[in-house]
Parts: C-alpha cells; sequence; structure tokens
C-alpha cells in the first residue's frame, strides 16, 4: 500500500488542474483514491503542457517525414540529415507564463530548457534563436518585461557560449497581459551517434546526474496549462531559476559520457521534472521503473515525495546505464563537479514504484499516466476570410517617403540592434551571417558548408484568417532561408494560442494547423519538432494566434551565399514577384491608418516553390550579389532595410527605385504586402541572361531601379538621405529603453 491521506477533496483537485471528470478517470485507473503525490503526478503528466489533449488529434495533420529526417516529433529534438554523416538537431520550445511573471529567471530558464533538449540527443549547439511578443509600448510593464527577458536570455545563453544569432520581436496590445518567448536552439551530431530516451534493459540503473533538486518550478507544468488571472504575481515561486555555468558543466559532461558506449536512454528534467522525465523514459521503453527518493540529491532540508518528484530545477538529467558503466559515469561528473546518484533502476512490471525510506509513496502504472491521458475534440469556430477592402481607404495623405520615415521608426521594423547587441552571437567563431538579415547563418564547425536558421510569424495575418496565416508562416520561413542561398530542409514550431476551450481560439488553432500543414506539404519542408502552448491570455483576454515557424535550411558552399546588404552600386534593382498592393492587414495599414481590419495576402504555394526555386538558383549560380525577402512593410520598406544593411557594413549606397507606369496606386505598390517576392541586385551584365531564364520558368520580373547614390530616391525628385534613413530606423528602440522618447507608459 501507498502512504497518503484519504480521496482529495475538490478543492484540491482543482488546484491542480484537473476536471472531476479527469479526477473519476484516475480513481478508475487505479482502482482507489490517489494519494497527494500520485495526484500531482498525474495533474502534470494530464496537463496541457505536457499531454497536449487539446491538439494531439490535430496535430497528426502536419507533414513530418521526408527523406533526410532522422527523427520527427516525440523526442527531446528533431534530427535531420545534413550530409558527410552528419545531423542537424533543433527544437522550439515556449517559456511564455514564466517570463511575464519573473522575466529574467522565466527567460534565461527557456534557454536552457531547449539547450538541453538538444545536446540531450548527442548534439552540441551551435546556434540559437527567438521569438518574442511583448505588450503596446505604452502599456506600463512592457518596458520592465522587454529588459527583463532580454537580459536573461543574453545572461544566459552569453554565460555558456552558445551564439544567438537572430530571431524576431514584434509589440502589439494583444500581449499586454500575456507576452510570449519562445527559444530555439539547433545543434550538429554524427549522426550514427544521436541518442534517445527510451529506457531499456531490466535491472538496468537509473542515474540522476547535474544540479541538487530544490522547491523552485514546483507546478511550472500545471501553471503553463491555465491562462492568467489577478493572482498571477502570486505565482512567481513556480518559475524555475538557472544557472548557465552549471549547465555549461551539465553539457560538457553529457557529450564526454556521450563519447563512451555507456549510456542506453537519456532524458533532460524539463516540465515536470523527475515526474515527466522518467515516465517518458519507461513508457517509450515499454518498461517500469523503481526509484529510491532519499537517494535523489535535494538542496534543501525536509523535502517531501510530492516535492522532488514535482521540482522544476535546472541543469538536471536522468539517465540508463549499461550495467558496469556506473564508475566510468561517477567519475565523468564528479570531474565536472556535478552530483551523480544512481536513484533507482528499470523493472519489467510496467509500474512506477516510489520508495522513501521502508516506505512506499507512489504506486503507479505508467501506461494510464501516457497512453490515458484525456484527448478531447474541443469545438471549433471557423473564421471566415474578410471581405476585401479597397486599397484607398487604407492610404493616408502623406507621401510615401514621408510614410517610408514613420514606419521604420515603429516598434515592429525599427532596427532590433539593442537587442541583438546584448547577445554573444560571434561566440564560438562559425557566426557567418549576425542577427538583422533574413536568416542567420553558421559554418559546419571544420567544413565549408553552413546553416541557415531563422524564425518567423505574422500573427496579424493568423487573426485576420487563420488558415492563410499559418501557410503565411511556413512560406515567410522558408522565403528566409531562400534568400541567403539555403535549401530549406525542416521546421519547428511554437504555438501560441489562447484558451482552447473557448471554440473561437479552438478553431484559430486548427485553421492555422491546417494552413500550416497544405503549406508544408507543397513546399517539402517537413515538422521535426515542436511545442503547442495554450491558455496564452488574462481574464478571458487571448493573445493574437501566434504559431511561430524555425526553419532550418543547408548552404553546401557559404562562399555561395548572400545576405540583404547592397553589395555595389551601379547595379540594377529586380523585384521578382507579382505586386497587387495589398494593404489590408498590413504594417502600413495599421502604423497610418490605424486600421488591423480585412483579409490577410492571398497565399499561392505554388507560385511561393516557384519563384523561390528560382532564386536560390541564381544565388548558387552567383549571379546575384544581394538578396531580401518581401515581406513586413511591403516593397519599399525592404529597399530601405538593404540599403541600411549595407550603411552598417560600411558602405554608403543608396537607391533609385522608378515607380511603374500602371498597377496598384504608388502608395500600395509600395507598401502593400503582397506574398512570394524578393528584391535582387545584380550587374547589368547579367541581366539579360536573368530577365530570359525567368522567362523561360514563367517568373514574373521586374527592373524596379538601380543601387547607388547618397540618398534613397523614389521617382524622380522624391528623397531622403541615408542619415535620415539611419536614425528613424535605429533610433526608436534604445530611446523607448531609456524612456526617453515619449511613448513610455506611466513606469516599470
Amino acid at each position: 500500500m501507498t502512504e497518503g491521506p484519504p480521496a482529495p477533496d475538490k478543492e484540491i483537485i482543482a488546484a491542480h488542474g484537473l476536471s472531476e471528470e479527469e479526477y473519476a478517470l484516475i480513481e478508475k485507473r487505479l482502482g482507489r483514491p490517489p494519494n497527494i503525490t500520485e495526484l500531482g503526478i498525474f495533474s502534470v503528466m494530464w496537463s496541457e503542457h505536457c499531454s497536449y489533449k487539446s491538439s494531439r488529434i490535430w496535430l497528426k495533420k502536419l507533414p513530418t517525414e521526408a527523406t533526410w529526417v532522422i527523427c520527427g516529433p516525440g523526442e527531446n529534438a528533431g534530427v535531420i540529415d545534413i550530409g558527410d554523416g552528419q545531423a542537424a538537431v533543433f527544437k522550439m520550445e515556449s517559456h511564455n507564463h514564466p517570463s511575464f511573471i519573473e522575466p529574467y529567471q522565466g527567460a534565461a530558464t527557456g534557454v536552457g530548457g531547449i539547450l538541453r533538449d538538444v545536446f540531450t540527443m548527442g548534439a552540441r549547439p551551435v546556434a540559437s534563436m527567438n521569438a518574442l511578443r511583448f505588450g503596446a509600448p505604452e502599456h506600463p510593464k512592457t518596458r520592465h518585461l522587454v529588459s527583463g527577458v532580454i537580459s536573461g536570455i543574453g545572461g544566459y545563453g552569453n554565460c555558456i557560449g552558445i551564439p544567438t544569432i537572430g530571431g524576431e520581436c514584434n509589440f502589439h496590445s494583444a500581449y499586454d497581459g500575456n507576452i510570449l518567448v519562445n527559444a530555439m536552439t539547433v545543434g550538429i551530431a554524427d549522426k550514427e551517434r544521436i541518442f534517445y530516451s527510451a529506457a531499456a534493459g531490466i535491472g538496468h540503473p537509473v542515474v540522476y546526474v547535474g544540479s541538487k533538486t530544490g522547491r523552485d518550478g514546483i507546478h511550472g507544468a500545471t501553471m503553463a496549462s491555465a491562462e492568467f488571472d489577478a493572482d498571477s504575481e502570486e505565482k512567481r515561486p513556480t518559475v524555475q531559476v538557472g544557472d548557465p555555468f552549471t549547465e555549461k558543466l551539465v553539457m560538457e559532461a553529457c557529450l564526454e559520457l556521450m563519447a563512451t558506449d555507456a549510456i542506453l536512454g537519456i532524458q533532460d528534467m524539463g516540465a515536470a521534472g523527475l515526474t515527466c522525465s522518467s515516465v517518458e523514459m519507461v513508457s517509450k521503453g515499454g518498461t517500469g521503473l523503481e526509484l529510491d527518493l532519499d537517494r535523489v540529491p535535494t538542496r534543501e532540508e525536509g523535502m517531501t515525495p510530492y516535492e522532488i518528484m514535482l521540482s522544476e530545477s535546472q541543469e538536471r538529467m536522468l539517465m540508463v546505464l549499461k550495467p558496469g558503466s556506473e564508475d566510468i559515469a561517477r567519475e565523468i561528473f564528479m570531474k565536472w563537479d556535478l552530483d551523480f546518484a544512481i536513484v533507482g533502476n528499470i523493472t519489467d512490471t510496467g509500474r512506477m514504484v516510489l520508495k522513501s525510506g521502508e516506505r512506499i509513496v507512489g504506486d503507479l502504472p505508467v501506461s494510464p499516466l501516457v497512453d490515458d491521458a484525456p484527448v478531447y475534440d474541443r469545438p471549433y469556430e471557423r473564421s471566415e476570410r474578410p471581405t476585401s477592402i479597397a486599397s484607398e481607404q487604407l492610404i493616408a495623405d502623406i507621401a510615401p517617403l514621408e510614410a517610408l520615415d514613420i514606419l521604420l521608426a515603429s516598434p515592429d521594423l525599427c532596427a532590433k540592434r539593442w537587442i541583438w547587441e546584448q547577445y554573444d552571437h560571434m561566440v564560438m567563431a562559425d557566426t557567418i551571417l549576425r542577427p538583422g538579415g533574413d536568416a542567420g547563418v553558421v559554418r559546419v564547425h571544420g567544413s565549408n558548408k553552413g546553416l541557415a536558421i531563422t524564425t518567423d510569424c505574422t500573427p496579424r495575418y493568423c487573426f485576420a484568417h487563420p488558415k492563410s496565416g499559418g501557410a503565411q508562416a511556413v512560406a515567410e520561413t522558408w522565403r528566409n532561408l531562400t534568400a541567403v542561398g539555403a535549401r530549406p530542409l525542416a521546421i519547428t514550431d511554437c504555438l501560441n494560442f489562447g484558451n482552447p476551450e473557448r471554440p473561437e481560439v479552438m478553431g484559430q488553432f486548427v485553421g492555422c494547423i491546417e494552413g500550416m500543414a497544405e503549406a508544408c506539404k507543397v513546399l517539402d519542408f517537413p515538422v521535426i519538432s515542436g511545442n503547442v502552448s495554450f491558455y496564452n491570455e488574462t481574464k478571458g483576454v487571448s493573445i493574437l494566434p501566434t504559431p511561430a515557424i524555425g526553419g532550418v535550411g543547408l548552404i553546401n558552399d557559404i562562399d555561395r551565399m548572400t545576405c540583404i546588404a547592397f553589395a555595389a552600386p551601379g547595379e540594377r534593382i529586380l523585384l521578382i514577384g507579382e505586386t497587387a498592393g495589398h494593404l489590408s492587414t498590413s504594417i502600413y495599414a495599421r502604423e497610418l491608418k490605424g486600421r488591423e481590419d480585412g483579409p490577410p495576402p492571398q497565399i499561392d504555394l505554388a507560385t511561393e516553390w516557384r519563384n523561390g526555386h528560382f532564386v536560390r538558383g541564381l544565388i548558387q549560380e552567383g549571379r546575384v550579389t544581394a538578396c531580401h525577402d518581401v515581406s513586413d512593410g511591403g516593397l519599399l520598406v525592404a529597399v530601405a532595410e538593404m540599403v541600411l544593411a549595407a550603411l552598417d557594413e560600411g558602405r554608403a549606397i543608396g537607391a533609385r527605385i522608378d515607380l511603374p507606369d500602371d498597377g496598384p496606386p504608388p502608395t500600395a505598390w509600395c507598401f502593400g504586402e503582397d506574398q512570394a517576392r524578393y528584391i535582387v541586385t545584380a550587374p547589368e551584365e547579367a541581366i539579360q541572361t536573368i530577365f530570359d531564364d525567368a522567362a523561360q520558368k514563367k517568373i514574373i520580373i521586374n527592373a524596379i531601379g538601380f543601387s547607388g547614390g547618397s540618398t534613397l530616391t523614389l521617382g524622380p525628385t522624391d528623397a531622403i538621405s541615408l542619415d535620415e534613413l539611419k536614425h528613424a530606423h535605429e533610433d526608436w528602440l534604445p530611446e523607448y529603453m531609456a524612456a526617453t522618447n515619449g511613448r513610455e507608459g506611466s513606469g516599470d
């Protein structure tokens, strides 16, 4: 018999995030009431965060296979083949709720968790990214949250020595009460030495390594599975505390042990800590286990079995070792000054048995914890595509270059240098393209290959029409990789939504998944890992649907790579793709007219495929000198970003852009956010062959101007100086963070 009081009352059950129906199912599976420790274990394993009970049936619609996919969803991270016996290992995770409550530690431990997901697979992390969404700049908490999150990401990543090479950061009032902090890491491994989590070998030792267990992070998974309310600040104790220096030691010790033949299974202790790691290992291995909780290293006196099993203290790992390997493993972890303890063994019972002294404090069948977790087919409401809005209704009474000046200084389009300069993006000395472009690129160490990495999503499109928005998020990620010359290989995702129990929110999720699935299939861009984060809302107010996409692509020869910066004056500027001047849901319409209504741009995936392959061919053949995809802000913003990128590299190269004689109104042509478009530059002698190839492949291409000069000129005479562009682009964020620009709120 296990220890414990009688059946928990309704208040305790509700505090664990379980419905009455779910609790009744637990009693049925056990044949008795659970004790408090067992209740806690069920509550985290059946939480939304761990069980995906509202999303599981829809995630199956995503394509996950390709000839280059070694491991798809279900492990700590996904794995793809990048040739030469090497594999890229990557994943994206959310740490939204903890980062809102305690921004520094929430963001820092989000970075630590995603790093462990990657090196647990046997890969050395080589680069990180992040996708951040904050509330309106004028909201009183926004500046405090930005400061804490950026410091947390930089503090953890810089200390552990992994470069952060890019990401995205947007502001919108929908995130006032629930920011999003999504972290992505990519690692490289020998494809024949990938480590998995399944426990195997009856009687084999279960080993705990890393930091000691404390009381921080208890109920972290449960907190991530509920919306915020008036008492959110009281949840601060559920936020984990990270130590990047210990994580560095854990990583090096694990990689050293992985070079031996000692490990049979390995799992990091992330959400739900020792509970989730041990249950996942034995459920995948079809085994059982006994754990002696008295052997678990703890840093606080009198910790209960409940606290030990549910703690989310950081920098901890669980392993199953081959018998006889214990001394080798112990020696390695002691060398790195880390805790090492044999805490149990694998059994053939199919049960998790927890002991403390002579008492059995928990005895649970493993299968119900995983296989019997509830799966909900929740009601949902589809969103109809909004009625189109005529461009004339969305055009402000302002000249295009005046509008450009305003847009470049807007929170979403301004330079994010203030952010990424706090990250060490050059550590390890393999960063080829730093933050600020379409994708970051790192050299595969010791080779001439490169991995291109990007994150992207346009939440306003997803809100306007979820299916279109989901497809666009995948397509733009694909374009970002293509624009640097990479072959897009696979994605990871972080699907951030509100309360799935509300049909309109569930409809947003369903629509985004359908759009993502369609885009992944057409673009041959499978999903190999990811994360679902529901309940991102406060007092019933939801975030915008935000299916953040992280993409990885391969550059076979980094000498045939390009970036967004103009390379030289006197080159032709070419626009690839059709421009209809779609202004509804654009940054222009929001910033200049205060409107966010209307449909998102149309997504033509066949055109995306065709245009992307054409552009990638031009880059790989060395026929273009710069490339940038056209996205937020439209064509004129993209040209300005190319000018500014060159200026940042010490080349003052302006541009002259010629307005077309026909087509959409000039403002719509300049700022419309039509998809499947790229801007490239090429020397005059290459232009004719590029146009000939485009005609043969039925690619829409137009020459729109020349690089050069000391201004950005639109039409015959309208011009803006490079210095004015630079100040408009770079001043807003540092001034905002210094609270000197007048848009700040009432305080931090």
